[in-house]
């Protein structure tokens, strides 16, 4: 009697800004892996999430949201996906049913989705916001913009159909071996995903008009014996919003920095000493330079 072969691939989840696409691979994978928040564009890179059994390896790609870019910051996001769609085994292409698929979705579906030729599957997310009656016009809403090989919803913030889509993207595994180390969960650099869990406590206690002018960077961290120094500036594009993060007697930043705290202890399995500070880099979402120095 023949080994069942293993088989692995690469599957590229798109979709509009905010319609929970970090929040979805992270259903996937059963664990956190990826920031979230209720602020579009929360994710800027591209992350790959494993997701490793006994006989399979899926590699999530979380990609930001696509979007019709108003800044040379938007534009290199776009790229991003156009990037992490190329040559992958499925596409998930995420949609909101709370907020209603439409034009966003078709414009996604038409530059990022059909472009690739590869098996896609429409994910119609956050099903739980709806009463049941108005979950069949948003499938029907979905099916009409394009040529899905499956549709499928879900709640990925309940859990709610994600081992149906999970038995989906297996079966649409191709036969090969593992693309990386078993206990691999994500690749992405340990400064990265520290930098981003304080972006995600920024993002989550800052007011509307300052959360997508909030960059982070790990300056640096050493990992020394049961206790890890992480030294991390918060980068904004104006005065007033420096002002606005770090808070009255600085309780903001307070704030954004026990909660980080707390969470990168999670991750690396020690007490974590974190210092934080606000700098202002002006327009760096429009500046070439700026973005490189912040590496974008």
């Amino acid at each position: 009697m023949s080994e069942t072969p293993f088989r692995s691939g690469m599957v590229a989840v798109v979709g509009r800004p905010n319609v929970g696409k970090s929040t979805l691979v992270n259903a996937l994978m059963g664990q956190k892996v990826a920031i979230v928040s209720d602020k579009p564009q929360t994710t800027r890179r591209e992350l790959h999430a494993v997701w490793t059994s006994d006989d399979v390896q899926v590699v999530f790609t979380d990609t930001p949201g696509f979007h019709k870019a108003k800044t040379l910051m938007g534009a290199r996001m776009n790229d991003v996906v156009g990037d992490a769609v190329h040559g992958v085994d499925l596409v998930l292409h995420v949609v909101d049913a709370e907020g209603g698929v439409g034009t966003g979705d078709a414009f996604v579906y038409a530059q990022r989705v059909r472009p690739t030729g590869a098996p896609a599957v429409c994910v119609v997310n956050k099903v739980d916001a709806l009463r049941a009656h108005r979950e069949v016009p948003q499938l029907a809403a979905a099916a009409a913009i394009g040529d899905y090989d499956e549709i499928v919803p879900v709640s990925a913030k309940l859990g709610k159909g994600i081992r149906l889509l999970r038995g989906l993207i297996i079966e649409g595994m191709p036969e090969g071996p593992a693309l990386y180390p078993d206990e691999m969960v994500t690749d992405q650099p340990l400064d990265v995903r520290l930098a981003d869990i304080v972006r995600e406590k920024a993002l989550a206690v800052t007011r509307q008009e300052v959360p997508h002018s909030i960059a982070v960077v790990v300056n640096e961290f050493d990992l020394g014996d049961g206790l890890a120094r992480v030294f991390a500036s918060l980068f904004v594009e104006r005065e007033s919003q420096k002002g606005i993060v770090i808070g009255r007697g600085g309780e903001t930043l307070k704030t954004i920095g026990s909660r980080a705290r707390e969470e990168m202890e999670l991750v690396l399995g020690c007490k974590v000493f974190l210092d934080l500070h606000v700098k202002v880099l002006k327009e760096w979402q429009r500046d070439p330079r700026a973005l490189e120095r912040l590496g974008f």
